[in-house]
């Protein structure tokens, strides 16, 4: 058993700190959110007065946070507080140079570190079943795994420091582009005259086949656990995936890639946003799309 600091208890981060309990850490967790920690304790965990008291004496710490400049705070107070050659690990999703950043700081204070955002939604968070995307030294990597490996199903090591956020950004740029595609098909296809569930039968069998399609169906009926069916409550919410589709664009332009299709996904999914899906799952862009978005 290890003791383990986890710091940000949202929608992914309640279900990947209780399912540390499970395992038998000892889950120390800080949030701003008193009813997130009082939840956290009934699965298991143990609420502390604050990032650097959970911190204390920790082993490790996990941190699950919504952007750069929050990262950035958070770890000068993990830095301050961890006990000498603790193991850092951010699971949040932000910017390739602050993941360097952050992880060079680290290393310069003597701690390890990985950057290890990860894929597959709530419903993983809470399952156990998530992808993580891992960006650090071999020996850091290394320390992690095990750590992660209690949260999900895959633990890939894509190379350096940053480059588990290089990988989410893209992943999620391909997954933004993909959904969009899934979603006009449905809206032609219905005007075409062609029922949805048929419609899901031949292409999740055909070259259109893919996972914002078979797993994530945005069209209510095929995928019963898909957010299509509960109201697009959101597993991974528009904000997000705006905020993911953003990093890659600024990626895209520093680093001089041509990301056309990136962009118009951007475009698209701001103004979902804008007119009332900002809360909504991603997925609920069919409506937006078909002109029956919420305002």
């Amino acid at each position: 058993m290890s003791r383990i600091a986890f710091v940000g208890l949202g929608n992914m981060g309640a279900g990947m700190a209780a399912n540390l309990a499970k395992h038998g850490h000892d889950v120390r967790v800080f949030d701003l959110s008193n009813a997130a920690m009082e939840r956290a304790r009934e699965a298991g965990c143990k609420p502390a007065a604050s990032v650097r008291d959970a911190m204390s004496a920790g082993e490790a710490a996990l941190t699950m946070l919504p952007a750069d400049e929050h990262v950035f705070g958070v770890y000068q107070d993990l830095f301050a507080s961890a006990p000498p050659g603790a193991l850092l690990i951010d699971c949040s999703t932000i910017s390739v140079d602050t993941a360097r950043a952050v992880a060079a700081s680290a290393a310069k204070a003597g701690f390890d570190m990985v950057d290890a955002p990860v894929s597959g939604g709530v419903a993983a968070a809470q399952g156990a079943s998530l992808t993580f995307m891992v960006g650090g030294s071999e020996g850091a990597f290394a320390r992690a795994a095990p750590v992660l490996e209690c949260m999900g199903k895959a633990v890939i090591h894509a190379g350096g420091p940053g480059a588990g956020q290089a990988a989410k950004i893209c992943n999620n740029m391909l997954l933004g582009i993909s959904m969009i595609g899934v979603c006009e098909a449905f809206v032609l296809a219905e005007k075409l005259g062609l029922d949805a569930q048929k419609f899901y039968e031949i292409s999740s069998k055909s070259s259109g086949q893919c996972w914002s399609l078979s797993s994530y169906c945005p069209a209510p009926g095929p995928v019963p656990t898909a957010p299509s069916n509960s109201g697009y409550a959101p597993g991974f919410a528009t904000a997000m995936m705006l905020k993911d589709l953003k990093l890659a664009q600024r990626a895209a332009l520093a680093s001089g890639a041509a990301t056309p299709l990136g962009a118009a996904a951007e475009a698209l999914y701001a103004l979902f946003a804008a007119n009332g899906g900002a809360g909504r799952d991603f997925s609920g862009i069919i409506e937006f799309l078909a002109g029956k978005a919420r305002s």
